[in-house]
């Protein structure tokens, strides 16, 4: 008892092999169309990108359209009001203003011309340094190495590497900056 395993020791292992009882088969234009496609999974895909990208630039072109007409709406509606305030506070007294009303129309004021100041100081922040040419020159060689290279990605390791010392060399320089 006990000198024998209670399993078969399996000396080699078993390959299972799956048999269908119906045969599967396919039409004969369906096996031609996928042997005859030029097209491979990265150009698929590839196509795939261009199509959502050219998809989310019109969507946002059509945004950007809608927002302008928009505020133009808005604007000739606010320039319409001004005008008409102005025109009732020239027909208007000061005796007959109050002194609240006054204070509300100079307060309005105020708040618009803040409200443009603060405008353009993001427009003024709004502004990136440019990268310098070594970045860019290392950014289109591992580009044009990859497209080269389309389906070996790995051969690029040199001009990937290139573009890490450009990066690395415009981040010292970033660096020395703000710590001095």
């Amino acid at each position: 008892m006990g000198s024998a395993s209670s399993k078969q020791a399996e000396t080699t292992p078993k390959t299972q092999v799956w048999t269908s009882e119906t045969p599967v088969r396919f039409s004969q234009g369906l096996v031609d169309s996928l042997q005859s496609s030029s097209e491979s999974d990265s150009t698929r895909a590839k196509a795939l990108e261009l199509h959502i990208q050219s998809r989310v630039a019109e969507e946002l072109k059509k945004l950007q359209d809608r927002a302008a007409r928009d505020f133009e709406e808005l604007s000739a509606k606010i320039s319409a009001a001004e005008d008409a305030s102005t025109t009732n506070q020239q027909s208007a007294t000061a005796a007959n203003l109050s002194e609240g009303d006054q204070l509300r129309q100079l307060g309005r004021e105020a708040v618009q011309n803040d409200v443009a100041e603060l405008k353009r100081k993001l427009e003024g922040r709004k502004k990136l340094a440019d990268v310098g040419e070594g970045v860019e020159k290392a950014k289109s060689e591992v580009v044009r190495c990859l497209r080269e290279n389309d389906r070996r990605p790995l051969d690029c390791w040199k001009e990937v590497e290139g573009f890490r010392r450009e990066v690395k060399r415009l981040e010292d320089t970033w660096v020395e900056k703000i710590v001095r």
